[in-house]
């Protein structure tokens, strides 16, 4: 039995070196372990056998068995390696080749909406602020007026970091910002009035569905100086919002609410439409919320050094998906971050769409 143990071996072993591809190695391997290889129908006649020839003999097939199978994966590395040595020796790739023109990239709606913005308030005379994505609780929370216990301080709805140092060594909470507020804090803290500015950047809030997720972008605007009142809010908004929606005849209504931040608070809406399940924006019977503002707090003015008996101004926010979404038609806010190329070229913008500008 040793004998024919020895010569299964020897031809088996010849069979596998003998494979000069992956087929014939399969091959090898399907006649010597497959269901009716050679090593198989010795397994089957051990039960013949008499209980110490069946022990010592299968004992020799199992051994053999597993050198077969380490020489064919042996054997298999090798082939895989040359296969690929004559791929790389044959195949050429040109990287100075242009790209396809099939291949055009597209502006995505979110970059497309954000240039829009600037261009419509640079024409009314706001500047760019910007500041950290990684804030602290004062001037993410307490400089704003956030009493403590407020829900935005939670962990359910606030992305807090380990603690760290900050300026002046003390320990300070830090958080992804909840909002571009902060910005408006570092920009008074840090500049003289009047103040005329514009804050655009990624926010982060613990919420994901079809209007909400994680990580969104978001437009602050503040005007600080001497005699500023609720009517230059509702013309600065109005004027906006004809100037983005394109929309000469656009009715506009301020509705009170509240925000830690801003005192008297209001949320505003526009006149739409919702005729036959669509959505028209402008003169309609219905109306809808795009945006929520209010005048500065006399809180938030002192914790920036200012007075609020001399100084007064307003402060409005909004959500730029929401904003796109409304433009544009995209009906669920999740699809401005699953990288589909297919909704890009759909929703997206050639690289030579101008922003709309707030004055023709």
């Amino acid at each position: 039995m040793n004998d024919m143990i020895a010569e299964l071996k020897k031809e088996l072993t010849s069979l596998i070196e003998a494979a000069n591809d992956l087929e014939s190695l399969e091959n090898a391997r399907v006649n010597a372990l497959g269901k009716k290889g050679k090593i198989t129908a010795q397994m089957k006649t051990l039960g013949s056998l008499d209980p110490e020839a069946r022990k010592e003999t299968g004992q020799a097939l199992n051994a053999l068995k597993d050198e077969i199978a380490e020489l064919i994966a042996r054997q298999e590395k090798d082939l895989k390696k040359q296969a690929l040595d004559e791929q790389l020796a044959t195949e050429t790739l040109d990287i100075s080749l242009s790209a396809r023109p099939e291949s055009k990239g597209k502006i995505h709606p979110i970059s497309q909406t954000m240039e829009e913005l600037v261009t419509i308030f640079a024409d009314m005379g706001f500047a760019v602020a910007e500041g950290p994505d990684i804030e602290d609780d004062w001037h993410n929370f307490t400089a704003l007026n956030f009493p403590p216990g407020h829900p935005a301080r939670e962990m359910q709805d606030t992305f807090f970091l380990p603690d760290d140092p900050d300026e002046d060594g003390e320990m300070a909470h830090k958080l992804l910002r909840t909002h571009t507020s902060a910005v408006q804090i570092r920009h008074m803290l840090n500049n003289k009035p009047p103040h005329r500015i514009i804050v655009m950047g990624r926010t982060y809030r613990s919420d994901y569905d079809m209007t909400h997720t994680p990580m969104f972008h978001q437009i602050e605007g503040l005007v600080i100086d001497k005699n500023i009142h609720m009517g230059h809010l509702k013309g600065c908004l109005l004027d906006f919002a004809k100037a983005f929606f394109e929309v000469d005849d656009l009715p506009m209504r301020l509705r009170p609410s509240f925000f830690p931040f801003t005192e008297p608070s209001a949320e505003v809406d526009i006149g739409c439409s919702r005729k036959d399940g669509g959505l028209k924006i402008g003169a309609g019977d219905d109306w809808m919320e795009i945006l929520g503002c209010g005048m500065v707090h006399p809180n938030v003015l002192k914790n920036c050094g200012l007075d609020p008996d001399e100084y007064q101004g307003f402060a409005f926010g909004m959500g730029i998906e929401r904003l796109a979404m409304l433009k544009y038609g995209v009906p669920d806010l999740r699809t401005f971050f699953e990288s589909d190329t297919r909704w890009l070229d759909h929703y997206g913008f050639d690289a030579a769409d101008r922003p709309n500008r707030a004055f023709k």
